[in-house]
């Protein structure tokens, strides 16, 4: 069933059947309109929110003529003719037109700045903030009636006194536009900004090392997931930091794989082997003589061709990666950074295929595995939201580490450990794990933040000491 915003409503601009249907589909997946729309703050506001839209989703809004809208909705032709208006509007538009995700944060927030704006304007105006009160009063006494009876008849007199109220608030809110200007604009200027912070931050959030892979990844994305993405962006101001983070990340990541990359395939010597993007040219010349080409096809075939040697020292994409991250009470500081820095790690397991396991802990540890790299919208915002606090437990998050790699998934696993504390390892543990390691042939390398600890060193490859996951060092998990 279509919402009754476009279904029985009044659009003061030029929309017609597709775009009411087209809205009313994307309301049915946003719960932050729907939410917005249950904190209506006069009759016609659920109305205005599909204006609004219409102003930053079309191709061509336009407005009607206010002769042509009923009294009733005059409200909403005043605030839209404002937004309209406005000399920057057009210029949001470009980031907003025929984008599905984009005009939805963007009514979200558009809605939002002007009921913020609106409830402003009725703390300074005691007639206006009167005039309020009594409409939303009859409308409640409506909305009760309709709850009572159980059907949309309600009161004839209750109807035509809010319809009145109603009708009447227009010259109060054209009069507040008129006389706060600047402010309605301010408004919708932050507005605006919020609307391509959210965006970002969602594009963040799912795009991987590549340069421009998060619009890319965004058309992958059911548009439902998109937008529960957007809302809880939207409500949850820490994270936009984290995906600030996992931007900043994400970039150095690029580079390092890129550098990892050359390294790969530098050339350090001869070797033997029948690859042809490294053969020697002397060997090349052999194979174009008619002379010598049966000759080099013969030690083609058992591999004996002389070619060029490359001093990587691992193929890119080798094998899983686990990252232990310690999550105790100490590092709730870097938390924002930490998270950041793990979706750039599930980032490059994304973009090679390669199986992640991610287990927080403190003074106990979880473990969440995503095959190839593939995390959902839920467990994007789930990393992001989580965090354990207590103390700090090696043995556990060690463990959980040794049981995922158990799994065929995670065979051939590295190890990332970060930490900033310190814990006792008991003998026996601390042997068998040392066995599993050289059984499973895996590496262990060990970030440790702002402290030294010795028990790190026993069951770490290699340790690199850093203050935060902007040092230096970090980066060196990017490389695996």
């Amino acid at each position: 069933m279509l919402p009754k915003i476009m279904d029985t409503t009044e659009s003061v601009m030029n929309t017609d059947q597709f775009d009411k249907r087209r809205f009313a589909k994307l309301y049915q997946q946003s719960q932050g309109l729907q939410n917005l729309n249950q904190e209506k703050v006069f009759p016609t506001y659920e109305a205005l929110l599909g204006d609004i839209w219409a102003g930053l989703y079309k191709t061509l809004p336009q407005l009607k003529p206010i002769e042509d809208v009923s009294k009733t909705y005059q409200t909403n032709h005043a605030f839209m003719e404002r937004i309209l208006r406005d000399e920057k509007f057009e210029s949001y538009r470009a980031y907003t037109k025929l984008d599905d995700l984009a005009s939805a944060i963007g009514t979200v927030q558009f809605g939002k700045q002007t009921r913020d704006w609106l409830e402003k304007q009725r703390e300074q105006d005691e007639a206006l903030d009167k005039h309020m009160q009594e409409v939303n009063a009859l409308q409640r006494q409506i909305e009760k009636q309709e709850r009572d009876d159980g059907s949309d008849r309600v009161n004839q007199q209750l109807q035509t006194d809010v319809q009145q109220k109603t009708e009447d608030l227009h010259d109060y809110v054209a009069n507040a536009l008129k006389q706060d200007h600047h402010g309605f604009d301010k408004a919708m200027q932050q507005a605006m900004e919020d609307t391509q912070n959210t965006k970002e931050s969602v594009k963040a959030l799912v795009g991987g090392t590549k340069p421009g892979s998060g619009e890319a990844e965004l058309r992958n994305m059911p548009l439902r997931d998109q937008l529960a993405l957007a809302d809880r962006i939207q409500k949850d101001k820490s994270i936009q930091k984290i995906t600030e983070w996992a931007g900043r990340f994400k970039q150095i990541a690029r580079k390092k794989q890129k550098s990892n990359y050359k390294n790969s395939t530098s050339r350090n010597g001869v070797t033997l082997g029948n690859n042809p993007e490294q053969l020697l040219p002397s060997e090349l010349a052999l194979y174009r003589h008619e002379g010598t080409k049966a000759e080099f096809l013969r030690r083609f075939a058992k591999r004996k061709i002389r070619q060029h040697d490359t001093k990587g020292k691992k193929a890119l994409g080798k094998g899983p990666i686990v990252l232990c991250l310690d999550q105790s009470g100490s590092m709730k500081n870097l938390d924002n950074q930490a998270k950041g820095f793990a979706l750039a790690l599930m980032s490059i397991a994304k973009k090679q295929k390669r199986d992640f396991a991610f287990i927080p802990f403190s003074s106990h540890a979880e473990r969440y595995i995503y095959k190839k790299g593939n995390m959902s919208s839920q467990d994007m915002v789930r990393l992001c939201q989580h965090f354990l606090g207590g103390g700090t437990n090696f043995e556990g998050a060690l463990q959980e580490a040794e049981e995922a790699m158990q799994e065929s998934i995670l065979k051939d696993a590295d190890i990332i450990f970060v930490t900033d504390g310190e814990d006792n390892l008991s003998d026996s543990f601390r042997q068998k794990f040392q066995e599993h390691k050289k059984k499973k042939r895996f590496n262990v390398i060990s970030l440790l933040v702002g402290s030294k600890s010795d028990t790190v060193k026993l069951f770490s490859d290699k340790v690199v000491e850093i203050q935060d996951f902007t040092d230096e060092g970090s980066f060196s998990a990017f490389e695996l």
